[in-house]
């Protein structure tokens, strides 16, 4: 009588999933891919959107400037993303390495897996800017130390503050800000 009770649990809890729609994998919207271009800039991209219409922002930082574009599409009318969008932008960071700018080179980004998609499955580019990267425009010359924990005369009070306050990695960007900030 035990085994036949547990024989009925075991097989009505398999039947359980039986009505179920499997949902399709899909890569987290707050995920980034992180790649570098031909020209070894540094970029990441972002995913945002439902499954109707994705969005996706890239980021890259290359000699002293900051470089960004989104693009927008409707990659869920392809099957082959339905079935597994992780290939699908790993497929695309695959195509932006090749490039020597993530931005400037591409209006649309394409997959192999999606190929005989629907126009609207495409990534089409909406917006794309260049900022210049503040953290490498002004970099304060270092200068040596006397003895432990005390600077030149000629230090700035910024660098000072940044000395006490901040880990020794970061001294140089935190007498930067300092100094934004101090006016």
């Amino acid at each position: 009588m035990k085994s036949f009770a547990l024989l009925f649990l075991v097989v009505i809890s398999g039947l359980g999933g039986l009505g179920q729609k499997l949902k399709p994998k899909k890569r987290s919207n707050d995920e980034e891919i992180k790649f570098r271009t031909k020209t070894k800039d540094v970029c990441t991209m972002s995913i945002s959107g439902d499954n109707e219409e994705m969005k996706l922002r890239i980021g890259c930082k290359s000699r002293g400037m900051s470089y960004w574009c989104e693009f927008t599409g409707k990659p869920s009318v392809c099957r082959a993303f339905r079935n597994n969008p992780k290939i699908y932008w790993n497929q695309i960071a695959a195509e932006l390495r090749k490039i020597p700018h993530a931005c400037e080179s591409t209006e649309v980004l394409k997959t192999t897996m999606c190929q005989k998609a629907p126009p609207e499955a495409l990534m089409k580019q909406v917006a794309a800017g260049v900022e210049p990267d503040l953290a490498n425009q002004k970099k304060p010359v270092q200068k040596p130390m006397r003895g432990a924990g005390q600077g030149s005369e000629n230090e700035t009070e910024a660098m000072k503050l940044a000395r006490e306050h901040c880990w020794e990695s970061l001294h140089e960007f935190c007498s930067y800000i300092i100094g934004i900030i101090r006016g």
